[in-house]
C-alpha cells in the first residue's frame, strides 16, 4: 500500500476515534444536565478509560450560603461508599498478620454478650453477621450524634442476631461500624488516622479523610441538601453521620481516581487479598448481585461490574469499575433527590456501543 493512502487511513482511523469520543463525551453531559442547575446543589462525576480521565465536570453549587461551585477537587461525604475504605483497613491488618477473618466479636470486644460469640470478621465484611439495625435502636431522645463507640454500646444490650450468623445476606450499617472499631483495637490508631497513614497518604489523596466533627476540617466541602416545598433546605448531618465506619469518609472524584489506579496495580495489598475483596461471597436480595468486602458484584452486557452505591442525608453516591475493561465511572452529589441506579452502565454503553444487531 501507498505510504501517501496509508498516512490517509491512520489519519482517517485517528479523526473517527476522536469524533467518537467527543460524540460520547456529549451524550454523558447530557445526562447530568438536570443538575446544572445555577441556583442548586449538584453533582461530581469523572470517567476513566484505561487509566486516562475521558470526562471530568462539576455541575451546580457545593454549598447555597457561599455560592461555591462544583468542580471534579470538591468533597463529598460518600455515604456507604465509605465501605470499601473499611474493608481496605481489614484487609491491610490482615496481611499485615494483626487481624484473621476467623476471629470473632468478643475476641476484639471482652464485653460483647454470647450471641457475638458466633459472629466473624467475614460476616461482618460481607452483611452476614445477622446483627440488628443500631439505627433503629438509638434511644429515643437522643440529640448529640452517636458515634462508632456508642453503637457498640447499643449492641450490648440485644441478645440475639437476626438470623444465624453466616446463613443469610441482610445489608448492615451495623457490621462495618463494629469493623471500624476492630481497625482500631488490633492497629492502636483511631480509625480516621489508620485511613490516613495506610490508606490516602501513600496514595497521595491528600484531601480525602474520616471525617470527625471538631478534630478535623474538609476542604473543598460539599453541603448535603434536600428539596422541601420547592426551596432547597441545607441538611448536612444526622445523628448518624459522626458514624465513621459505615459511611463517614469524604474524598473528591480527582482522589477516588487515585484509588481506582491503586486498585489496579495492588498498591495497597496483594493480588490474592483484593482478589478475595472481588470475590461473590454471598448472594444478595437483588437478582444477579452478590456482595464482596465492601463491594458489590455483578455483570452488565457479560462484563464484570464491581461497585458500591451511597445514601446519606443529603448525598447520594456511585462509584463503579468494569476492570475487564479498565473502565470506572465515579458520580458524587450533594442533594437527596439523586438517583444514579443505572447511570454506570448508561455511560458504559455511550462509550462502548452494542454492536449493531
Amino acid at each position: 500500500m501507498p505510504i501517501v493512502v496509508l498516512s490517509l487511513l491512520l489519519l482517517l482511523m485517528t479523526a473517527s476515534k476522536t469524533s467518537a469520543r467527543a460524540g460520547a463525551t456529549t451524550q454523558i453531559d447530557a445526562l447530568f444536565q438536570d443538575y446544572n442547575e445555577v441556583n442548586a446543589p449538584g453533582a461530581s462525576v469523572l470517567v476513566i478509560r484505561d487509566g486516562k480521565t475521558v470526562f471530568a465536570k462539576g455541575y451546580g453549587l457545593a454549598d447555597l450560603e457561599t455560592k461555591a461551585p462544583i468542580t471534579t477537587n470538591t468533597n463529598f461525604r460518600l455515604a456507604s461508599v465509605s465501605k470499601q475504605f473499611t474493608a481496605m483497613c481489614v484487609l491491610i491488618l490482615v496481611e499485615q498478620r494483626k487481624l484473621r477473618l476467623d476471629e470473632r466479636l468478643p475476641d476484639f470486644f471482652p464485653e460483647f454478650p454470647a450471641y457475638g460469640r458466633d459472629i466473624t470478621v467475614k460476616h461482618l465484611l460481607t452483611h452476614t453477621s445477622g446483627l440488628p439495625d443500631y439505627e433503629w435502636m438509638i434511644p429515643e431522645g437522643t440529640t448529640i450524634p452517636v458515634l462508632d463507640q456508642d453503637v457498640l454500646r447499643i449492641l450490648l444490650q440485644p441478645s440475639q442476631t437476626n438470623f444465624p450468623p453466616g446463613t443469610q445476606y441482610r445489608y448492615s450499617n451495623t457490621a462495618y461500624t463494629l469493623l471500624a472499631l476492630i481497625v482500631e483495637v488490633r492497629s492502636g490508631q483511631t480509625f480516621a488516622r489508620f485511613l490516613k497513614e495506610n490508606i490516602f497518604e501513600p496514595l497521595k489523596m491528600n484531601n480525602s479523610l474520616a471525617y470527625e466533627a471538631g478534630l478535623s476540617s474538609i476542604p473543598n466541602r460539599a453541603f448535603g441538601h434536600t428539596l422541601t416545598t420547592n426551596i432547597w433546605q441545607r441538611t448536612d448531618q444526622s445523628l448518624t453521620s459522626s458514624v465513621l465506619g459505615d459511611g463517614g469518609v469524604y474524598s473528591s472524584v480527582t482522589d477516588l481516581a487515585k484509588w481506582d489506579a491503586a486498585l489496579y496495580k495492588h498498591k495497597l495489598v496483594s493480588e490474592s487479598t483484593l482478589r478475595a475483596a472481588f470475590t461473590a461471597h454471598i448472594p444478595t436480595d437483588r437478582p444477579g448481585h452478590s456482595y464482596g468486602f465492601g463491594w458489590y458484584l455483578t455483570e452488565h452486557r457479560g462484563v464484570r461490574e464491581i461497585y458500591h452505591g451511597g445514601s446519606s442525608r443529603g448525598f447520594r453516591t456511585q462509584l463503579a469499575r468494569f476492570p475487564e475493561k479498565k473502565f470506572t465511572v465515579i458520580i458524587l452529589s450533594n442533594r437527596s433527590d439523586a438517583q444514579w441506579d443505572g447511570f454506570p452502565e448508561k455511560i458504559f454503553d455511550l462509550v462502548f456501543p452494542p454492536a449493531n444487531p
